[in-house]
């Protein structure tokens, strides 16, 4: 509580960031946290609270009356606005309508706007708070008229001016940098008609999937984008600190799905709902245990025969499974990624075949000779690193051409491919090391 009382009385309230107030509450023991909330600016509430992890939120809006929370919700942009009220109502749906009732006759038409779309629609991330400019106004009023509002701090994140014509049909984006050397006493239309094409915009529609608008952020290194509706009409916004949000989220999500675990029930405090979750996943990888197992049993005679052989085996198994990760975690994330054309498949799964045939070669021939060395018997030697090479042919295939599949099927590449891959290389890894030692050793 030190730290949090020395920043905020060494900071003016306008350069207090959210963010920082929220790094030091959550290094706070729990008994602390609740007194330490009440420290935070009021106008900072929300802000505060959207930046801290969802466990907290509860506790934070816990600790302010409705009024407080409307109070600071109101200085929020639109998107932000909208999501305190939507995570708000997770917590405590009357409270939530008490706040939303509080807040201004615009702010709450402006919630209720964007919350008619789906998640994964470009309008859901989208602020509509955006400065245009008129074609006919001249270059001077238009920077007078956005110094003011800047002044008067209605305007934050700009770098990017929206050009409309009467009808509010965006027609042109200019960055600040080019309104700079514009002639002052001309008009935009005139400054524009020298060059029209420099400045026709890079738009997302209100109704994209948000994974398009985020590969255009990354394609053309973007710092905001106008949404518009089919007719053109300009809506809102979406920022970069928006898409860095989306990605990482997208990046927690591939990691979780890759481990089998949920992404909403880990984030949940609750035990029960995340333990049955994990349970889930785990009863699959049981059932595929249980086939590895089998194939196991089927050379139980073999098994018998050679101790060498159960030593080894997991040796096989193991870096298939490794090989086979490295191959699913690389195109999973170049899907995610948008790296891989529909027409890349075929390289794609090459590229990881060789790869793993080169290093199943490299690696067959160091543990062929360790095996042969290990128990005296050359042909030992041989099985293992024949297993080997075909164990770890199989994982850069499958490794790659899983999620490539699940991509064509529309679902997630993260999810399932790691029991699917896992399955094999046990499969083929076991199937491959005793059926080949059988045939060679017996």
């Amino acid at each position: 509580m030190d730290k949090l009382t020395e920043y905020l009385n060494a900071h003016p309230h306008d350069e207090l960031h959210p963010s920082e107030i929220a790094n030091l509450l959550k290094d706070l023991p729990e008994k602390s946290f609740n007194d330490a909330v009440q420290s935070i600016p009021k106008e900072l509430i929300a802000d505060v609270a959207l930046e801290l992890p969802d466990r907290y939120f509860e506790d934070v809006v816990e600790s302010f009356t409705a009024q407080e929370l409307a109070e600071s919700v109101a200085e929020l942009e639109s998107d932000d606005q909208t999501d305190f009220i939507q995570e708000l109502e997770e917590v405590d749906h009357e409270v939530a309508q008490e706040v939303f009732e509080q807040l201004h006759i615009d702010d709450q038409t402006d919630i209720l706007h964007l919350r008619q779309y789906d998640e994964d629609e470009a309008g859901a991330y989208m602020q509509t708070e955006v400065y245009t400019a008129p074609l006919h106004h001249t270059v001077h009023d238009v920077i007078q008229e956005f110094a003011k509002l800047r002044k008067q701090d209605e305007l934050e994140n700009v770098n990017y001016l929206f050009v409309t014509d009467e009808k509010n049909i965006l027609r042109y984006g200019i960055g600040l940098d080019n309104l700079l050397v514009f002639d002052f006493d001309k008009t935009l239309e005139e400054n524009i008609k020298e060059n029209p094409e420099k400045y026709k915009p890079i738009v997302g529609h209100n109704h994209d999937n948000i994974q398009e608008v985020v590969q255009k952020f990354q394609e053309y290194d973007l710092a905001s984008m106008p949404i518009i509706d089919y007719n053109g009409a300009l809506l809102g916004r979406i920022t970069s600190d928006d898409i860095y949000d989306i990605m990482n989220e997208q990046a927690t999500d591939q990691m979780y799905h890759l481990a089998g675990v949920d992404d909403d029930a880990e984030e949940d405090e609750d035990i029960f709902k995340a333990g049955k979750a994990r349970a889930v996943w785990l009863s699959v990888n049981l059932l595929t245990a249980i086939a590895a197992s089998l194939v196991i049993g089927m050379f139980e005679e073999t098994l018998q025969s050679i101790v060498a052989l159960a030593i080894l085996m997991p040796i096989v198994a193991s870096m298939g499974g490794n090989a086979g990760t490295q191959s699913l975690t690389v195109v999973v994330r170049q899907l995610a990624l948008g790296d891989i054309a529909k027409h890349d498949a075929y390289r794609t799964i090459k590229k990881e075949v060789i790869l793993s045939l080169a290093n199943g070669l490299f690696f067959a021939i160091i543990m062929g000779i360790i095996a042969s060395v290990w128990f005296e018997k050359g042909m030992l030697g041989v099985v293992i690193a024949l297993s080997m090479v075909i164990n770890l042919l199989s994982a850069g295939f499958f490794g790659s051409m899983v999620p490539l599949l699940l991509k064509k099927l529309d679902v997630d590449p993260a999810i399932g491919s790691t029991v699917i891959l896992t399955t094999v290389t046990d499969v083929v890894g076991f199937f491959s090391f005793l059926g080949l030692a059988t045939l060679i050793l017996l």
